[in-house]
């Protein structure tokens, strides 16, 4: 029998997994949120931990996207980048009831310098 944290973190990493929830996954309250989804083309997440406990569950992903877009005065380079995202998941019998994410800039704005 599984635990309420195997079941939470695998209900979280189907969510995650699935593609049709990239909108829903990019939203944060940083205020260059929505810019991230017209710079960063081409996004596939990937799961690099994930940790539950009761009926919270954080997660960090990484995205794999294309710079494209202009994005924090950085025209695009065409470049792959990688950018670290963090989300924390409150579950309530088995839904997820909210979520919480931000982007590392720290780890991003590196990549986007020029040659």
């Amino acid at each position: 029998m599984q635990s309420i944290e195997q079941k939470n973190s695998e209900l979280v990493t189907q969510f995650i997994e699935n593609v049709k929830n990239q909108t829903f996954l990019n939203r944060t309250e940083q205020s260059f949120a929505p810019q991230m989804a017209k710079s960063f083309t081409d996004q596939k997440y990937t799961i690099d931990e994930i940790l539950a406990q009761g009926e919270k569950v954080i997660a960090r992903t990484l995205i794999t996207a294309i710079h494209s877009g202009l994005f924090d005065g950085h025209e695009p380079t065409g470049k792959t980048v990688q950018i670290t995202q963090f989300h924390e998941f409150q579950l309530l019998a088995g839904e997820i009831v909210k979520h919480y994410a931000w982007f590392d800039t720290a780890t991003l704005l590196p990549q986007l310098q020029a040659e």
